[in-house]
Parts: C-alpha cells; sequence; structure tokens
C-alpha cells in the first residue's frame, strides 16, 4: 500500500517517510522504482510519479530517459482518475485530452528500452498506452476508460541474474 505523508513536510522528506512506510524490503532495484510500482499498483499515481521523480532528478545516465517515461505514465493515469472522480469540475472534467498527450510522450520515452529493461515489459506497458489513447479518442474525448478498481497492475519481475529469472515483468 502506498501511504499519505503531510503534506507540510518538505517533498524529499514526504517521499523518504512514503518509502519507508512502503516495507519494500531487499531487491537489486532502487526503492524509489519499487516504490513507483507498489503505489501505481494501489491506484495512487500522483505518489507513484513523486516517488520516481524523486530517483529521475538524480539519474544523469541512460536510465534518465525511461524514468521520465514511467512518470509521464504515471501522470497520465492522475489525469484520467481526477477527470473519474469530478467529471464536471472545470478543470478536472477537462483532463482527457492531456491525459492522451501524456500517454503518447511516455511510450516514446520509454520504447527505445523494449522489449523487456529492467523487469518490465515495455511492450505491453506501450500496448496499454496506445489501448487508453484510442479508447478516449474513439469516444471523442467523452468517455474516460479508468475507473476505480479497473486501473492496471505494472509486474515488476527480476533483473537478470536474480532468482526467478525466467519470469518477465509485465502486468498482473
Amino acid at each position: 500500500m502506498c501511504y499519505d505523508v503531510p503534506q507540510e513536510m518538505k517533498k524529499a522528506d514526504r517521499i523518504e517517510t512514503m518509502l519507508g512506510d512502503l516495507g519494500l524490503g531487499e531487491s537489486d532495484y532502487h526503492e524509489c522504482y519499487r516504490g513507483y510500482f507498489q503505489c501505481f499498483n494501489a491506484g495512487r499515481y500522483y505518489e507513484a510519479h513523486d516517488v520516481l521523480e524523486h530517483l529521475w532528478l538524480r539519474e544523469t545516465g541512460p536510465e534518465y530517459a525511461f524514468y521520465k517515461g514511467l512518470i509521464q505514465i504515471a501522470g497520465a493515469f492522475v489525469h484520467l482518475k481526477k477527470q473519474f472522480e469530478r467529471p464536471t469540475h472545470p478543470t478536472d472534467g477537462r483532463r482527457l485530452h492531456p491525459a492522451t498527450r501524456l500517454f503518447a510522450i511516455g511510450m516514446r520515452n520509454i520504447e527505445p528500452f523494449g522489449p523487456h529493461h529492467m523487469g518490465l515489459d515495455i511492450t505491453t506497458l506501450c500496448t496499454l498506452c496506445r489501448s487508453q489513447i484510442e479508447k478516449i479518442e474513439a469516444s471523442n474525448f467523452a468517455i474516460n476508460p479508468w475507473s476505480p478498481g479497473t486501473g492496471p497492475q505494472l509486474a515488476l519481475g527480476p533483473r537478470p541474474g536474480e532468482a526467478n529469472h525466467n519470469r518477465e515483468g509485465g502486468f498482473a
């Protein structure tokens, strides 16, 4: 579960507190990367974005675009969730266009890392993003395909060489 932390804390302190509360255990993956999946799967897309952004802002190597794409995909789901929760709100009711843009940008950032990268099935994630875009565009931006309980679950597989190396990351 991805926990709420006090908003009055500095962002970095909130992230550290949230990571500690997640009880992520040991892994070769960075705790922020694992925290992203735990928050995402709990439907806490904003927190998933924040947790991975904490790592992304320090990244100067090849993972920069990969993390950025995952953050953008979580951001797209933030838009869908907010639009679902308040469809008649003047701002939240108009979040389907920005969601489709973030899905597209996120895919462009993660596709070069496919078909699998860091325990994640990139091909399957891109298929999910395309499906969300297609559903929204087919409805002429009138129908949100997301609803509580139907959010995707991202599976994080082990790194090559870790136990159970035949399992691929994808969707649970």
